[in-house]
């Protein structure tokens, strides 16, 4: 007898090839029968009938940051309501094991690194995750049987490092013992189902304390030792990134990067594309690494994002505007002081050279501070501001936009949120975009799912494309933009049986109508362990979405059942070949 039935429904199967209507059966967790309209004659426990819906493979999620929040969230809201069944976990660097039995502050030490690079809530990190583990493998037992997603999990440099070499992580460099301890902590994560090696040596990422995390002190040779670990065993790869990631590789990051796919023999992965007529050399010069990889048998893939993710700023906590040369260390200053510096105007005129330098690379994108929709206010001097433009703002008051954006928000005590519009929504990016995504070496992803929380709400990219492909730009053909949602991903990685809707499959699925699927606007809710907050946002036009067989959202809402699985390398995975 099949588990349930979905009758009519328009299948797109995740090959590319063109939508076909059928029934489709589920039974113990597959995909049972694919069927004609009418002619499933077996019974079924429930059914139901899609005749105008279309069924779809579950989403994979090549890019997130799950790694804590499936503690306190097993449903990884938002992305499984807008039809994510598969994430990875455990990139650029950062995991939550193994951590040393003998060291508890360790623990203490990842939540805070954790907090500064991936704008976590430091409560609900202390507070939602348990923390009982030290092993790599002992992290993923913890998840196991509780989570509604299936996960997998890179392990991350920066962890093996602070195990093997305590405080001496960050700055030193490991002698030949402790880089024979760090192969070997890695060798029993790998052998416990780790995915592959994540690694950053990105100039932007910092611990808690403000010093390079511990992974951005390795020299080439550590990295390389480590990749060529990857090679022992089945269905891994490597996962990177480096300060070019941002805007453009130099020669020494293109050859890092090759050598360390090449040394592993598995794909390497980064992120994050961005793609910009405005900066019509960006997309050739990131390219150049996958191009040159296959010339020394080794593969690169770049992740990029196929919408524009909702993102906002602040002066008053940590954000991407930190990250502008020079901005970081005034904006770090304590509240008061912080202030007074920004009413300085030749500050605020060093802080506008340094922001449109060419050192800004990308950031140079949030720099056209007159394009500023202000957000949420909190003072009555900012009374009617929400939802008003920048430099609207500022040409009543006779100010420069900088300037009276700084007004706005010292009134507020730096609490004021701020929305940056987009400077690369433009036809010529948009046509740039839908000519990369063709490349044989560009991925869609690159949410940060589960990151970032407060900032930024990557999640739902998969309904916004599809909803954008089916009724907005029309880019991509429906088929296409499934298959680059599902199959592309799980050929990546390598999932067993994951991807496609084909008999004997695993039963990962989502019904949506494609009249409506879309995502809602990104809204600030309160719902993390300690009252902390998050972006979140709704699912529009997902009528279900399977894990496994089983249901775990209907109409935007989680049916509370957990029947995700932890992704092992090699027994989930199989290796793919860089050539």
């Amino acid at each position: 007898m099949l588990d349930h039935l979905i009758k009519g429904a328009t299948v797109v199967d995740g090959t590319g090839t063109p939508s076909y209507t059928a029934d489709v059966g589920i039974r113990d967790g597959r995909i049972a029968v694919v069927a004609p309209p009418g002619t499933v004659t077996e019974e079924a426990r429930t059914s139901e009938d899609a005749t105008g819906r279309v069924l779809a493979p579950g989403f994979v999620d090549p890019h997130t940051h799950y790694d804590a929040q499936l503690f306190w969230d097993p449903y990884a809201t938002p992305s499984l309501n807008h039809g994510v069944t598969t994430v990875a976990g455990g990139n650029c660097g950062f995991t939550l094991a193994p951590l040393h039995p003998g060291r508890p502050a360790d623990a203490d030490y990842t939540r805070r690194m954790m907090a500064k690079v991936e704008g976590m809530s430091l409560v609900a990190l202390e507070e939602g995750a348990p923390w009982t583990w030290s092993s790599f493998g002992e992290y993923l037992d913890a998840l196991e049987g509780r989570i509604a997603v299936n996960a997998g999990f890179m392990v991350g440099h920066c962890a093996l490092r602070r195990y093997v070499m305590g405080a001496d992580a960050v700055g030193g460099q490991p002698t030949p013992e402790q880089l024979d301890g760090m192969l070997a902590l890695f060798h029993e994560a790998m052998d416990a189902g780790a995915w592959g090696f994540s690694t950053t040596q990105s100039t932007t990422h910092s611990d808690g304390d403000g010093q390079p995390v511990a992974s951005r002190h390795a020299a080439p040779a550590e990295l390389l030792a480590l990749s060529r670990a990857v090679a022992a065993h089945e269905g891994t790869q490597i996962e990177a990134i480096v300060a070019g990631c941002l805007d453009q590789f130099d020669d020494d990051e293109i050859e890092l990067l090759v050598a360390m796919s090449a040394a592993a023999g598995r794909p390497l992965n980064w992120n994050v594309l961005t793609i910009d007529a405005a900066v019509p050399e960006r997309v050739p010069r990131q390219l150049v690494a996958s191009e040159r990889a296959r010339e020394a048998g080794a593969r690169i893939v770049a992740l990029t994002m196929p919408i524009l993710t909702p993102m906002n700023m602040s002066l008053g906590t940590f954000c991407a505007l930190n990250l502008i040369p020079g901005w970081g260390e005034i904006l770090g200053l304590p509240v008061p002081e912080r202030i007074e510096k920004l009413h300085d105007p030749d500050i605020r005129a060093e802080m506008l050279r340094s922001a449109g330098s060419k050192e800004a690379g990308v950031f140079r994108r949030l720099t056209d501070f007159g394009r500023y929709v202000i957000g949420d206010t909190y003072s009555p001097a900012n009374e009617g501001l929400t939802g008003r433009v920048v430099q609207d703002i500022a040409a009543e008051r006779g100010l420069e936009p900088f300037a009276c954006l700084v007004e706005i928000c010292v009134n507020d005590g730096l609490r004021t949120v701020l929305w940056p519009m987009p400077t690369d929504n433009d036809p010529a990016s948009w046509a740039l975009r839908a000519e990369t995504w063709q490349h044989e070496d560009v991925l869609l992803g690159g949410s940060d799912a589960g990151a970032h929380l407060d900032r930024m709400c990557g999640a739902p990219y998969t309904t916004r494309f599809l909803g954008d492909c089916l009724r907005g730009r029309k880019l991509m053909g429906l088929e296409q933009a499934v298959k680059m949602l599902t199959d592309d991903p799980a050929q990546l990685f390598g999932l067993r049986e994951r991807g496609r809707i084909e008999e004997g499959w695993h039963a990962d699925l989502v019904l949506f109508d494609p009249e409506r699927i879309d995502a809602g606007k990104a809204t600030l809710v309160h719902d993390l362990p300690g009252d902390s907050p998050r972006l979140d946002s709704r699912a529009i036009g997902i009528n279900a979405v399977w894990v496994n067989g089983v249901e775990t959202i209907r109409e935007d809402a989680v049916t509370g059942a957990v029947p995700g699985t932890v992704l092992r390398s090699g027994r989930d995975t199989r290796t793919v070949s860089t050539k």
